[in-house]
């Protein structure tokens, strides 16, 4: 498998100077015609072994797949930043992509693991007419663990585009049947995918290495199929 090409985005809103780097695993053949843009969670960048095998994974299954860092993981700096700085990165990021990554333009999927996944809906959510496919939702937060009346979910009726959400049916920060109320309430209708016996990032307890791996698999599969349906369909209504 190639290596992934190093993308240079910055500088970036508000952080004079500011870049971050994001990393571009090229779809093997055969294609499917889109970008899915990823984002890591609150705790591990993008070099986390989860998002580097999901990257490759997904490059494997014909997917172009681009990953990047929050400036305060690039900064290498612990704390999340706040909000409006998170949100003004992704967008950046997304501008990057779509001027470098020529299928990009046609479909751009974004999203992420935990914290990236909600601040790519945040994104999406404040400007319904950026251009992006759907969105892909790796663990969503649907509440810190153990509050489970601190949702974060409100805005997501207003992002209005395709969305898939992959949920561990263990998952601390919210379970599927958390998440059903909320799925119920979106247009177009979301996707959800859930993990058996997985926590918030997918492992199953009591299972080895293997089965581990074929649990990866499958999510990774689950997204591919979801991605080409939603293109599917963009190319019908087009007809």
């Amino acid at each position: 498998m190639n290596n992934p090409s190093e993308l240079v985005v910055g500088p970036l809103e508000g952080d004079a100077g500011a870049a971050v780097t994001a990393l571009a695993y090229a779809a093997e053949e055969p294609r499917a015609g889109a970008t899915l843009l990823l984002a890591h969670g609150a705790g591990a960048g993008q070099l986390s072994p989860f998002m580097v095998s999901f990257a490759r994974a997904l490059a494997a299954l014909g997917i172009d797949t681009v990953t990047f860092n929050f400036l305060y993981t690039e900064q290498r700096r612990r704390l999340p930043d706040r909000r409006p700085a998170l949100e003004a990165c992704y967008r950046a990021v997304i501008e990057k992509v779509r001027d470098e990554i020529e299928r990009a333009r046609r479909f751009l999927f974004i999203g992420g693991k935990s914290m990236g996944g909600r601040i790519a809906t945040q994104v999406a959510a404040a400007d319904r007419h950026r251009p992006m496919s759907g969105i892909v939702l790796l663990g969503y937060p649907l509440h810190p663990p153990g509050r489970p009346d601190e949702r974060r979910d409100a805005h997501l009726p207003a992002v209005g585009r395709p969305m898939l959400f992959v949920q561990g049916s263990r998952d601390v920060f919210g379970t599927p049947a958390e998440l059903a109320p909320t799925l119920s309430q979106l247009s177009p209708a979301a996707g959800l995918h859930v993990v058996e016996g997985g926590d918030h990032s997918f492992k199953v307890s009591r299972v080895g290495g293997v089965a581990q791996k074929a649990v990866y698999d499958d999510v990774q599969r689950t997204i591919v199929e979801w991605i080409q349906g939603v293109i599917d369909s963009t190319r019908r209504a087009e007809r």
